[in-house]
């Protein structure tokens, strides 16, 4: 069965826009475990405009699963994950004005950068990702740099218009996964994915863990982060 990987980015979000100390991050990823989940997703932006470095330290102290660190492919970003030894870096793009990320890196335009990123973090024991959009050529670059994992961008799906582009989307992750396998990439899929269009991109199979933040955290301020990480892995489950 695929995992799911809880993103408490933000949990953090509604931390920092009070200023305060809570709700706390690091209590968040302590009960999503509980809740069954597989690991823990952050992004600690350059801009620090949720994830604290504080938040990493104390996470990587806690978590008992796996510790999954999004972030930038910066000299700072790389220093720091080699210091901190998560589990694993997944290496996304990054704008500053940007909401949330909003594609998959151009590996393929960055491949000097990544390479020199990717084999120092392996050098310190740490497993790394990219974070890609269903394209061929993009799965292909990642895995002659060294890539350990991709992890799939499923953004144009969950933002599809209409059930006929949504299939199309569809077709292109299934392709990704499929192709990643082949080239001995493990892979991983996320962004924009909920309990109402999980079920169609977990059916697909092939995919080892699923990241998902926004749709859990949303749906636990109503209903708790228990329940909502439970609801989460029982739809992952049954696809």
């Amino acid at each position: 069965m695929a995992k799911l990987g809880v993103n408490v980015d933000h949990v953090a979000t509604i931390r920092q826009a009070r200023g305060g100390s809570e709700p706390d991050p690091v209590a968040a990823a302590a009960i999503a475990e509980l809740a069954g989940a597989d690991g823990i997703t952050i992004h600690l932006r350059e801009d620090r405009r949720h994830i604290q470095d504080r938040d990493l330290k104390l996470l990587r102290q806690t978590v008992g699963t796996k510790l999954n660190l999004e972030m930038a492919a910066t000299e700072e970003m790389v220093g720091i994950a080699l210091g901190v030894k998560p589990d694993m870096c997944t290496m996304v793009p990054e704008k500053r004005q940007e909401l949330t990320t909003e594609g998959g890196l151009d590996v393929i335009l960055n491949a000097q950068a990544l390479e020199h990123a990717i084999a120092r973090l392996q050098d310190g024991g740490i497993l790394v990702s990219l974070f890609i959009d269903p394209d061929p050529d993009q799965i292909k670059k990642s895995a002659k740099i060294g890539a350990d994992y991709v992890e799939i961008h499923t953004g144009g799906f969950a933002e599809a218009d209409d059930w006929k582009a949504e299939e199309q989307e569809l077709i292109k992750i299934e392709n990704a996964i499929r192709l990643a396998a082949k080239l001995g990439l493990g892979v991983n899929a996320g962004h924009g994915l909920n309990y109402a269009n999980i079920k169609k991109v977990a059916a697909l199979g092939g995919v080892e863990e699923y990241n998902i933040g926004h749709s859990i955290i949303s749906k636990a301020v109503l209903v708790g982060l228990d329940r909502a990480v439970r609801d989460m892995i029982e739809l992952i489950k049954y696809a």
